[in-house]
């Protein structure tokens, strides 16, 4: 990673910068769109989307661009860019068919329009880098086939901890361990947790109240630990992971976990709530070479078999414009999905919930996510909550159950469902072509 910086001074020597498209200009939006135009040279935001215009212009004039031009069409934008100005639209197919723009940062965290989104560009064979992890973990599967038979780059991101937690696992294996858990660290865990409750916090931050509440009640941490279980083959231990509590530094995790389990789970993804060094993630793992073992114990880890690595931190934003320089520059993915699923996050009742009833987002009052196990989520066919919102009740549902597909009546035509049931045929397929191959 540390190559990168020169990669882009050399674009930014040679005039070229690596040009980028921005769809959504919320408070991630705002923090990424300051971060590229003032301190990563070598690349441009050349377009920011938002559904309200004026937002998509905040993005730029609070990091001191005031000159921008709105437009409504695809020439528009591409005469923008050529004439090296920077652009905003209502209209976020604009970004995704330009010419001009060498890859899309999708911010959005919705899972419908981020789909659309997501297969416009990869349609006009651009990188995508998305911070929308709800999208990923429910059918970025697919999405990756789709970009790889486009020959382009769907990756998450640095800076979020899925993409810090796969850095950490791909220099552990560089190192020649072998990875056994990767641990994501929080501060609060509470399913019950809704918008009234995390109104002041939300506040406080200048973030919206149900985005704060997806990280409150669980779901976000399922999302985020589904998508580096998708993309290291590594499961859960049970239905909404393990998560202990521990007020100790994750160093002292080690002897809590059963290693012969998590050999025998090809490894597990998990999260621990209270430990140091918090907002940090970690990943535990074991040699099989007594003599590095010798050598490990020498430089502090320990003498196993598990050995700790943490990073303490993760800074979001300031790091999402590594993630696009790593898509276009070097072809590298921060974290995409190895094949088909093998963790999902499914919905579950955060309340007692009433036949007729339409189920409202993440985040929100009626529903929170868990990690379960992709085969068990095909065999109880149970209902993902990325495609939860909008299905309406056909039954009472009491608190904590989760739902299945047959609870409920699924909007008609979106395409996340669609491309869902692509999802799930494409690998089944895969799996029996595999079993007679």
């Amino acid at each position: 990673m540390i190559i990168m910086d020169r990669a882009l001074q050399a674009r930014a020597a040679a005039g070229n910068p690596v040009k980028v498209g921005m769809i959504g200009a919320g408070f991630m939006g705002g923090g990424i769109a300051n971060q590229i135009i003032n301190s990563v040279p070598g690349m441009e935001l050349v377009a920011v989307f938002s559904r309200q215009v004026d937002a998509a212009k905040r993005a730029y004039t609070e990091a001191g661009i005031e000159n921008v031009q709105v437009v409504t069409s695809v020439t528009e934008l591409e005469d923008a860019i050529a004439n090296h100005k920077y652009a905003v639209t209502e209209d976020a197919q604009l970004l995704c068919q330009a010419e001009g723009i060498d890859a899309i940062i999708e911010v959005t965290g919705a899972v419908e329009f981020g789909a659309h989104i997501v297969m416009e560009a990869i349609a006009h064979r651009k990188h995508v880098i998305m911070m929308n992890a709800e999208l990923d973990a429910t059918i970025g599967p697919i999405l990756k086939v789709y970009a790889d038979k486009a020959g382009v780059i769907l990756s998450a991101c640095d800076g979020d901890q899925p993409g810090v937690e796969m850095n950490l696992y791909r220099f552990v294996k560089s190192i020649g361990l072998t990875p056994l858990l990767c641990g994501n660290i929080k501060g609060l865990q509470d399913p019950y947790r809704n918008p009234t409750t995390q109104e002041s916090f939300a506040k406080r931050w200048g973030q919206k109240a149900h985005m704060v509440t997806s990280f409150a009640d669980g779901t976000k941490i399922s999302f985020e630990q589904a998508i580096v279980a998708n993309a290291t083959g590594m499961k859960v231990a049970q239905r909404g992971m393990l998560g202990y509590n521990f007020s100790g530094h994750v160093d002292e995790m080690t002897h809590m976990y059963d290693v012969d389990q998590l050999q025998e789970l090809g490894g597990i993804v998990d999260y621990v709530v209270g430990a140091k060094p918090s907002p940090g993630v970690f990943v535990f793992a074991t040699h099989e070479d007594p003599k590095q073992r010798h050598y490990l114990d020498l430089y502090k880890l320990g003498e196993g078999p598990l050995y700790s690595f943490y990073t303490p931190y993760h800074l979001c934003h300031f790091e999402v414009p590594l993630s696009v320089a790593r898509a276009v520059l070097f072809q590298d993915t921060v974290l995409s999905p190895l094949a088909g699923p093998v963790v999902d996050v499914v919905t579950t009742a955060k309340i007692n919930l009433k036949a007729g009833e339409t189920l409202d987002g993440i985040g929100y009052y009626m529903t929170y996510g868990q990690c379960e196990n992709s085969p068990i989520v095909q065999q109880q066919n149970l209902l993902p909550i990325g495609l939860a919102e909008g299905c309406r009740l056909k039954r009472d549902i009491p608190q904590d159950q989760v739902l299945t597909y047959d609870d409920v009546e699924l909007p008609a035509a979106r395409l996340c469902d669609q491309l869902r049931a692509e999802q799930n045929t494409y690998f089944a397929l895969e799996k029996v072509l595999v079993m007679v191959g």
